[in-house]
């Protein structure tokens, strides 16, 4: 269904008359109205309320008391998961549109949820239009999502309604259904068709990992909203707010479906760079390197949500509102066209003794030009069931580092590289490969897949490699464990690269 009249004249009398700071059953000063396309948000100063629009989008249904009701409801208990000190309560309104007491007695006509105020500017989409956005921001958004699907997200039951190939499809199909009426160039309109082509494509060769996926846990209640308007930075953490609560199917999704929303909202804002980082930070403590398979089919269909959004706004703005939702809208179809090319692949691994700086510099170009990068410091505590910073107490040659585990790391590496290059995503595989069983492991899948193969070498002088171990093990926080004995046996069994190598190598300045 298309929307109903989003402002009748009592919503508009009301949204007028709660300007008035009187309304209220506390202090409130000069009262500020932020309008979105399915509500408006009235910000009294210590108090925010959330009032939403009587609207049936089809995706959405608010155009009863009693919906709006139950939605705000589901609104406070569903985001108090992520922002617990934000969601305070479900309020009625009661009096008249004209004359309303928010939290009042009498007959209730309208229910606002009750936030506590945050500065409206500190929204990630307001810092990074004001260039404050930074990489500590994209990480730490990057870590506590991770924390969440792991920790915090129920998982839907094998045989619950969410999650399969046929419930992931019907979105993706009325995006499209909903964007196509209110597109009058033909040009987007065939752009608009071409996707659906590719989307059509992708689902049906994607349709067994999606239904492995839901049979493995990935479907879980993720937040189902996750781009940088939903996010701010308050009290130096991550402010994750405003998760959908109108639809479950929205909700109840493959995680990797919840990571590419901000990984896709970083992309369109021109931050390639922080989108592979934030899509890194995720991989790495989520492990959920298998999933990424689904990652571009799902960062085009966010594409497309946001380019439904903007197209929904086309038809109720006017003037420069209107351009700007059409050129947002064809700005948004052109990163999904962009999103469904394939990336340039290749299969770079490092050659260096512990603390010649491969993790700084591989994250500097798991970045720019962008790849996903394994590590082996943390893969190897993941396959002992280990957190990356967690301290095993092996010794030299022994537990995790004994040669069948070393083994197993290497092969475990191997194989991810393989899966993720198979899927069409660029590697870097971040590890000493002092053997060189282990550089000709990760060669061999390089040319299998027939990509271009790089060995990043880091000479550093040994003195400065004892100097950098101290150092870290001074100061914490990484996930290695090598000490100076550690150097030690790496110098003596080291196998230089050989002859035939040296075209694969590329010097690194570290």
């Amino acid at each position: 269904m298309d929307a109903i009249p989003e402002a009748t004249g009592e919503t508009s009398a009301l949204i007028r008359s709660l300007r008035d700071p009187a309304c209220y059953d506390h202090p409130a000063g000069p009262v500020r109205v932020i309008e979105t396309h399915i509500s408006w948000i009235l910000l009294t100063g210590e108090f925010a309320y959330k009032i939403k629009k009587p609207l049936d989008l089809g995706f959405l249904d608010f155009s009863s008391l009693g919906k709006r009701l139950h939605a705000c409801c589901d609104e406070v208990q569903l985001n108090r998961r992520l922002a617990p000190d934000i969601y305070l309560d479900v309020v009625p309104i009661a009096g008249t549109p004209a004359a309303p007491h928010v939290n009042g007695t009498g007959e209730t006509f309208e229910y606002a949820v009750k936030m506590r105020e945050f500065p409206p500017d500190a929204t990630l989409d307001r810092l990074d239009a004001a260039g404050a956005l930074r990489p500590r921001h994209v990480e730490a958004v990057a870590t506590a999502l991770a924390r969440f699907h792991l920790e915090r997200c129920a998982r839907a039951a094998p045989d619950s309604a969410w999650g399969s190939p046929e419930a992931i499809w019907r979105p993706v199909a009325q995006n499209f259904a909903q964007i196509a009426p209110r597109l009058d160039d033909p040009v987007d309109r065939a752009q608009l068709d071409a996707l659906q082509r590719w989307s059509e494509t992708a689902h049906a060769r994607l349709a067994p990992l999606m239904a492995a996926r839901k049979r493995d846990g990935f479907v879980r209640e993720c937040h189902g909203d996750l781009h940088l308007g939903n996010i701010a930075w308050v009290d130096d953490r991550p402010l994750i707010f405003d998760c959908i609560e109108f639809n479950p199917e929205l909700r109840w999704i493959d995680i990797q479906s919840e990571t590419a929303f901000c990984y896709m909202d970083l992309l369109q804002r021109g931050h390639a760079d922080w989108a592979w980082l934030f899509l890194n930070v995720w991989l790495e403590r989520t492990g959920d390197y298998a999933g990424v398979a689904l990652l571009r089919y799902y960062a085009v269909y966010r594409a497309l949500v946001r380019a439904k959004v903007n197209a929904i706004r086309i038809g109720q703005t006017g003037g420069a509102d209107r351009d700007a939702a059409l050129a947002d809208v064809r700005s948004l179809l052109r990163l999904a066209t962009t999103l469904t090319q394939p990336l340039p692949l290749r299969l770079d691994i490092t050659h260096g003794l512990s603390g010649s700086g491969k993790t700084t510099v591989t994250r500097q170009r798991m970045q720019v030009p962008g790849a996903i990068r394994l590590r082996s410091n943390i893969e190897r505590k993941r396959l002992a069931g280990l957190d990356a910073l967690a301290r095993s107490g092996s010794g030299v040659g022994e537990h995790l580092y004994a040669a069948d585990a070393t083994r197993q790391t290497y092969d475990h590496l191997a194989a991810l590289a393989d899966a993720l290059l198979g899927a069409g995503w660029p590697v870097i595989v971040d590890a000493t490969f002092i053997a060189r069983w282990q550089r000709d492991l990760l060669r061999e899948i390089a040319r299998t897949r027939e990509v271009p193969f790089h060995i990043l070498d880091f000479d550093v002088p040994v003195d400065v490699l004892r100097e950098r171990i101290v150092e870290r093990a001074r100061a914490g926080g990484d996930a290695s464990e090598a000490d100076l004995s550690v150097l030690q046996h790496q110098i003596d069994s080291e196998d230089r690269l050989g002859d035939d190598e040296q075209a694969d190598r590329v010097t690194i300045e570290a």
